[in-house]
């Protein structure tokens, strides 16, 4: 039976998952694999964190430097996280002849292309399964399953974090703040949420999952992105009423323009499949020209998922699987989308004075602008003499929604920032 000697770098939530499949599943595995998997090193900073060890693995543990060194490791997990030294160890653990699994999707969507002609040099391979979507297998879909396919999109909720405080949001009527601090009292959000919440953590992903559909580089530069911290409780309200939900949602659609790419809050339509898709679970929509629509649902984060992900890389590189394709090291071929040609449907919000003729002199900006009124809510809940007016438009481009909000947001009768949302009506 084959050996494929390990060594692990990183014992935190997902490396200590890892740990915890490898040593006490190692029979199972072995039956499922027809691999023995040999965790011979490890690698560790933290003394808290090995605790987790027994006293066999504890005589492994290893500066990370010498362990990408050793002649008694076949494959390098790096499961540290952020660009350095993560890129350090992986690009020596190449150079020293070792294959790579790893789940640092920041580094593979920034450095994707250093790293894969690293690989390409020294003959090694580097898998990434668990740097999108936790245990759901839509990096093995897009490099294998739907091989056969064209894919003309992918887009879905991909971020954990932001998927539950929506759902909180949207479930109890909640604001952001309040919700945000649900998530990380209840371990779904960090003490510092910025990637989560701005949308910054699903941008790395959709880096990934474009560059892998599209079969050309998608780089984080060329994904517009927004966040949901300016996401209203008003927002969530307005937006069911018109049979919508609200979802942090990272598109990428292949069209003969190019490519689109964006990270957005997003409406949604309530009978969609992703609507309801709700608390910190993960969901990757695909359309191939020849299965049709393809939904992946699970768990997109935690220790036992993802470490399932990185295990099942292990499995591809024991059993001497290649890495299919390298879209980093491809050529563009259309390139990508600009933002101001995306057309869309909107979702607007404005804070305007209880006045008559208001609706009147916004829809004529709008309609000066080719931008067409769809749907109008006017409510009477007001706050002082301010109300919000809420429209959603027919298909308009990017471009002329932006020139006619700065119009509308200088008018004396709009009070605020205009809430702009995007409508996303695809079956």
């Amino acid at each position: 039976m084959r050996t494929l000697k390990v060594g692990l770098i990183g014992l935190g939530q997902i490396g200590g998952g890892v740990y915890r499949l490898l040593s006490g599943k190692s029979a199972f595995l072995k039956e499922q694999a027809g691999v023995f998997f040999d965790l011979t090193a490890i690698s560790e900073k933290d003394p808290k964190r090995l605790k987790i060890l027994s006293a066999r693995f504890r005589k492994r543990v290893m500066p990370a430097e010498k362990l990408i060194r050793s002649r008694d490791v076949d494959c390098v997990i790096e499961l540290i996280g952020g660009i350095h030294p993560a890129k350090e160890f992986i690009l020596g653990a190449l150079r020293n002849g070792k294959d790579v699994v790893t789940a640092n999707k920041a580094l593979i969507a920034e450095h994707g292309k250093e790293i894969f002609a690293a690989a390409g040099k020294y003959n090694r391979r580097v898998f990434f399964e668990a740097s999108v979507g936790g245990g759901i297998p839509v990096i093995k879909a897009l490099r294998e399953g739907l091989i056969g396919n064209r894919i003309e999109s992918v887009f879905g909720i991909i971020n954990g974090t932001s998927n539950y405080i929506l759902t909180r949001m949207s479930r109890e009527g909640l604001g952001f703040s309040e919700a945000l601090a649900l998530a990380q009292k209840e371990g779904y959000a960090e003490k510092d949420p910025t990637l989560d919440v701005e949308g910054i953590d699903s941008a790395h992903k959709l880096s990934i999952l474009a560059s892998l559909a599209f079969r050309e580089p998608v780089s984080l530069s060329d994904i517009a992105c927004e966040g949901i911290r300016g996401i209203d409780h008003s927002d969530i309200a307005f937006a069911a009423q018109f049979g919508y939900v609200i979802k942090l949602l990272a598109i990428g659609k292949k069209t003969a323009a190019g490519i689109e790419a964006r990270v957005q809050p997003t409406l949604v339509p309530r009978n969609h499949m992703l609507a309801k898709v709700d608390g910190p679970l993960n969901a990757v929509f695909l359309q191939g020209d020849e299965v049709g629509d393809i939904l992946l649902y699970g768990r997109g984060a935690g220790s036992k998922p993802t470490a399932s992900a990185v295990i099942s890389d292990l499995a591809d590189i024991a059993l001497g699987r290649k890495m299919v394709f390298n879209p980093w090291g491809a050529q563009r071929r259309v390139g990508t989308k600009p933002v101001s040609a995306i057309s869309s449907r909107y979702y607007f919000r404005f804070s305007v004075i209880d006045r008559p003729g208001v609706l009147a002199r916004i829809s004529g900006v709008l309609g000066s602008n080719q931008v067409s009124i769809s749907d109008v809510i006017q409510t009477e809940r007001k706050s002082g003499n301010v109300v919000p007016l809420i429209m959603l438009t027919h298909d308009t481009d990017e471009k002329a929604v932006k020139q006619a909000i700065r119009r509308i947001q200088s008018l004396p009768v709009v009070k605020g920032r205009p809430q702009v949302l995007r409508i996303e009506n695809e079956n």
